[in-house]
């Protein structure tokens, strides 16, 4: 328990040596991993095998099949919604789309808070270190850093730190981010292949 407080302390002096900057990254990063987290749990594929097998797996087994993940939901909606247009006589690739509609939405979300935290960190951080070199330079005009005992080194160091930290923030959320926005991508030409399949069914 100690050693959690001796952490816990180091941890709030680190973060405080470079002032509100450091708060405010401290919190970007917290959304930073919040929005990937979302993403990564929501774009799990699930299933294995190519998009066709899986229509005719949904076709043969209905109910009875087992749900693994976000593909399996989207064509078992997508047979659904051809299903219904047959019955009403309406051509199918519309009613499809509108029923993959909602999935797009669910696997583009947080996508743009990624990539922007991702863009504003270093420039935050840089934002800090800007404000604490200004901050040691009119202490060292004014004598009063050399009075303190801080040396120049120290001062610039300190505000150095929300630089790193912004690039701490920003460099994983960009490898990450574009590993699941690739994902992403995937993903809508899977949905693609999915509607031109059961569009053209009946045309063969």
């Amino acid at each position: 328990m100690n050693e959690i407080l001796v952490y816990w302390n180091q941890f709030i002096n680190i973060m405080n040596s470079g002032g509100i900057i450091m708060w405010v990254l401290f919190a970007l990063n917290l959304l930073l991993w919040y929005g990937i987290g979302y993403r990564y749990l929501t774009l799990k594929r699930g299933t294995r095998g190519n998009v066709r097998r899986l229509i005719e797996k949904h076709e043969k087994r209905g109910s009875e099949k087992k749900y693994s993940g976000l593909l399996d939901y989207v064509v078992a909606d997508s047979i659904q919604a051809y299903k219904t247009a047959q019955s009403i006589g309406k051509k199918p690739r519309a009613f499809i789309y509108d029923a993959i509609f909602p999935y797009i939405i669910l696997i583009g979300k947080y996508s743009i808070l990624v990539k922007t935290i991702v863009i504003l960190a270093p420039l935050v951080g840089l934002l800090g270190t800007v404000a604490g070199m200004i901050e040691t330079f009119d202490a060292l005009q004014s004598s009063s850093m050399f009075s303190q005992g801080d040396s120049i080194a120290g001062g610039i160091s300190k505000a150095l730190f929300t630089t790193e930290l912004g690039l701490v923030v920003a460099v994983p959320g960009l490898i990450i981010g574009k590993i699941l926005d690739k994902k992403e991508e995937q993903f809508i030409l899977e949905f693609e292949q999915i509607v031109d399949i059961l569009s053209t069914k009946d045309e063969k």
